[in-house]
């Protein structure tokens, strides 16, 4: 057994009581979900069980088994189970079929009253897989998201409107966009969820709860290490610059300005949960972004009105006429910073661990 992907091995220790005669480790603690550390780790969880069973659906489909053999699944499971959820529906690529997304549904124990806050379902989207056979196709998704092209988008927004048609009352009516739940980790699970969730704001008027781990916001002032002379100056600099070149731009492509500004305005009520690590550079531009934009709107608010709204790749396919569904960055977002030393940036698990005091 790979003691990695094993829930009683590396899960959240601080959510399961001590073994004692009777209990299993997999047993979990009694789940208040109106906690946030209950609801950001059971969320990463559920990604984790996503990524274990494409794993070991991949090692089947390499020894020539039956991809659907339960017993050979047996370690993903309890990533899911161990909440209380059962795996509904799996989100798939046509071709090659790779599974990138599970719908999962939650089904409670009988005994206490349903909590009030809790998901009827969790859309679960995984990321990257390096170690897996699944890489070639993942990295390819990467680059087709740095190139706006990623088919994946529209398959996910289907398959998850179908979703919504069929399982909640009215198509998802907005009173009840809180009963579905979607999470997202690493650069292609969380654009997946970011592309998702705006179209159901945009198009549905459903504001879905979102938790999006080390989500992709890759930008120039990110890369410069702060630890080189001058390079906190530097990195404010250029993102001030930036501001103002948008600004001036703005005015040029009026027509496309308005389009992003309207567009943020029907956004604005959605605020997904960003969970981000400061020295992980692939979701650090999005520390960078909000906390430039609020330097911003107090020295030049009207600067940072337009410097919000409008992104470089957005204008690009502009100037081409090629005009965007939904803006590449985020009118609001809750914004959770990993400030610690220690580990890898962008592992999952980090998310799962109990809350500590390098949060912020």
């Amino acid at each position: 057994m790979d003691s990695s992907k094993g829930f009683a091995f590396t899960g959240p220790r601080h959510m399961m009581p001590k073994a004692e005669a009777g209990s299993s480790p997999t047993n979990t603690t009694e789940i208040d979900w109106d906690n946030e550390e209950h609801r950001r780790c059971i969320t990463a969880c559920l990604i984790k069980g996503t990524y274990v069973l494409e794993s070991e659906r991949t090692k089947l489909r390499e020894a020539g088994d039956d991809d659907t053999c339960e017993e050979a699944l047996a370690l993903a499971p309890a990533w899911w189970e161990s909440f209380h959820f059962r795996r509904f529906r799996v989100l798939a690529c046509r071709s090659p079929r790779f599974t990138y997304g599970v719908i999962f549904e939650y089904v409670p124990p009988d005994g206490p009253r349903r909590h009030p806050s809790a998901p009827s379902y969790v859309v679960a989207f995984r990321g990257t897989m390096r170690r897996d056979a699944t890489n070639l196709g993942d990295m390819r998704l990467d680059l087709r998201i740095l190139l706006n092209a990623c088919g994946r988008f529209s398959h996910a927004r289907e398959e998850v409107g179908k979703f919504l048609d069929s399982a909640m009352p009215s198509g998802g009516a907005a009173g009840s966009s809180c009963m579905v739940w979607l999470a997202g980790h690493s650069l292609g699970a969380s654009s997946i969820a970011l592309d998702v969730g705006r179209h159901m704001m945009t198009q549905r008027g459903l504001n879905i709860p979102t938790f999006l781990f080390n989500p992709p916001q890759v930008s120039l002032p990110a890369v410069i290490d702060n630890k080189l002379p001058m390079a906190e100056v530097a990195t404010r600099g250029l993102r001030t610059t930036s501001y103002i070149l948008k600004h001036g731009l703005g005015k040029v492509l009026k027509p496309h300005k308005n389009n992003m500004e309207e567009q943020f305005e029907q956004l604005s009520p959605w605020v997904p949960n960003l969970y981000v690590h400061q020295r992980d550079i692939i979701c650090k531009g999005f520390i960078d972004y909000f906390e430039q934009r609020e330097r911003m709107q107090e020295r030049l608010p009207r600067v940072a009105a337009s410097g919000t709204t409008l992104s470089y790749r957005d204008m690009c396919r502009s100037a081409f006429g090629m005009q965007n569904e939904r803006p590449h960055l985020l009118p609001s977002a809750m914004l959770w910073k990993n400030q610690s030393s220690a580990g890898n940036p962008h592992e999952l698990r980090q998310w799962w661990q109990q809350k500590a005091r390098n949060w912020c």
